[in-house]
């Protein structure tokens, strides 16, 4: 009966232990938050979310227990210094003391409205078409270039020092060749064709970019692709190479 009672009591005193959430802290983060230097409007409070003005900026997940804050998925702790109604102070991964204050312009809330992250287009080419003339024989190639709604999500440091993830859309890129009216090959890409060249981590936050006529010789037809990382100057040029059965092959140019 004696260990019984003990382990209850045990129980109880775990349960006593468990950390809540800094409710009265949270309540006062609500709101539009203001960059104290520039006045830039940095983000906006509500519920258990962060959201910012961009959109690019995927909203984030938070909680503050104590003096810590703590945000996004990979649960990155920020240290709060000072919080009022009216005022935010907290410590970046840098070391840096960030101050925001509280927006009292009513205006500051069209920054949110109607945020939609839409695809960033990262070539103003969407569509090409090549004349390649081999062999005395004419040949067309075209080159479409299309957005889609599959998501890539990068990871980034903002202004102020704290992890932001960036949302952008990939892209499908279309391929045809013509010799004259006869098809010779026809065929959507994708950015995991090109997974025995591109590690899967840099893949994984990598857009599919562009796809450009090189030449044209007794192999086939060659086509520089690039996989990018988004707003980056991280990139994998390859050799997509078709011949006139329309087979398919890859070679890894640069990276």
């Amino acid at each position: 009966m004696v260990m019984v009672l003990l382990s209850g009591c045990r129980q109880s005193s775990d349960k006593a232990k468990i950390v809540r959430e800094n409710s009265d802290a949270k309540a006062m983060f609500q709101g539009i938050w203001l960059d104290d230097m520039t006045d830039d409007v940095v983000f906006k409070v509500k519920g258990d979310t962060i959201s910012y003005p961009d959109t690019t900026s995927a909203p984030a997940y938070f909680r503050i227990y104590g003096d810590t804050l703590i945000l996004g998925q990979s649960h990155d702790k920020y240290s709060i210094i000072k919080q009022t109604k009216l005022s935010f102070c907290f410590q970046n991964a840098n070391g840096d003391v960030i101050r925001l204050r509280k927006s009292e312009n009513p205006n500051d809330s069209l920054f949110f409205m109607n945020k939609k992250a839409e695809p960033q287009l990262l070539t103003d080419d969407l569509k090409k078409d090549t004349v390649v003339l081999f062999e005395g024989e004419r040949y067309h190639c075209y080159i479409a270039i299309n957005p889609t709604s599959y998501k890539v999500i990068k990871t980034s440091i903002s202004d102020d020092g704290v992890k932001v993830d960036n949302v952008y859309f990939d892209n499908i890129i279309h391929l045809s060749i013509y010799q004259g009216k006869r098809q010779l090959f026809s065929r959507d890409f994708h950015k995991n064709m090109f997974d025995n060249f591109v590690p899967g981590q840099f893949l994984k936050q990598a857009i599919l970019m562009n796809m450009e006529f090189c030449r044209a010789d007794t192999e086939g037809f060659h086509f520089n692709t690039v996989v990018c990382i988004p707003d980056g100057d991280s990139c994998y040029m390859l050799d997509t190479k078709i011949t006139t059965e329309g087979e398919v092959s890859l070679e890894l140019l640069e990276y």
